[in-house]
């Protein structure tokens, strides 16, 4: 997967995509980062990437002609069609599904503002969609864009060294609940004991205990994820079963 990022600080995406998954994606060939800088494309002496917006106010705003000649750039790189996608706390929220859309795609280019934001008539014109990783405000995209690109890389096939890593995740499978808690060594410590079922051995118990873990955690934590009518007969069993065990003293 090709990703362009449009940003003033392409040094931080490459130092970001370097690390963990993302970087190893990279190494196998499944990831292919280019970072784009406006500041590169923009006229004059000092060249400019930002004015004062008009109607006053504070902060300033990208202009068009070093973004637009950026991305001109960026999509003649490589002749594959690509959504430009703006980080923005004005955008839809990242979701799962969003990311698994995204992951399929051969190419994207991510738009990273700064400032108080990029001048409307530019996104009206050159953007496909805005996206959002949350509800707050960030000095740039690049972290968004930086989230995305981990997202979108894990799911890549061959980024992870086992297959079944991203199908267990949350918010993964036809109800998108929350992950099962997971324990490692030592089996018992001072903080508690493993559950027995875990190291029973008995694969079907175990899978059982996760998915009822699971839909719990969900219904504890994320109640807003869970349809309990959309849930099978057995998981609502399970479900009512772990929420009985929760509520008893």
């Amino acid at each position: 997967m090709r990703i362009d990022v449009i940003t003033l600080f392409p040094e931080f995406m490459a130092q970001s995509a370097a690390l963990g998954v993302v970087g190893r994606a990279a190494e196998r060939g499944l990831l292919d980062l280019h970072g784009w800088n406006p500041r590169d494309y923009a006229e004059g002496n000092y060249r400019r990437v930002d004015d004062r917006p008009f109607g006053g106010g504070p902060g300033m705003v990208m202009l068009i002609e070093p973004l637009r000649a950026c991305l001109a750039a960026a999509k003649a790189a490589d002749p594959a069609p690509a959504p430009v996608i703006y980080l923005s706390p004005q955008g839809k929220p990242l979701t799962q599904a969003k990311v698994r859309e995204l992951a399929a795609l051969p190419r994207m280019i991510l738009l990273c503002g700064r400032y108080e934001g990029v001048d409307e008539r530019f996104l009206a014109a050159e953007v496909t969609e805005e996206i959002s990783i949350g509800d707050y405000v960030l000095s740039g995209g690049e972290l968004g864009a930086a989230v995305i690109v981990d997202a979108v890389t894990r799911l890549q096939e061959g980024a992870l060294n086992d297959v079944e890593s991203a199908a267990q995740d949350s918010f993964e499978g036809p109800q998108g609940l929350l992950d099962c808690p997971h324990f490692s060594q030592p089996a018992h410590h001072e903080w508690g004991d493993v559950p027995d079922v875990l190291r029973s051995g008995n694969h079907a118990a175990i899978a059982n205990w996760r998915r009822q873990q699971s839909l719990l955690r969900t219904w504890l934590r994320r109640p807003d994820l869970l349809d309990e009518s959309a849930l099978s007969k057995a998981d609502r069993k399970l479900l009512d079963q772990a929420k009985a065990e929760h509520e008893s003293p």
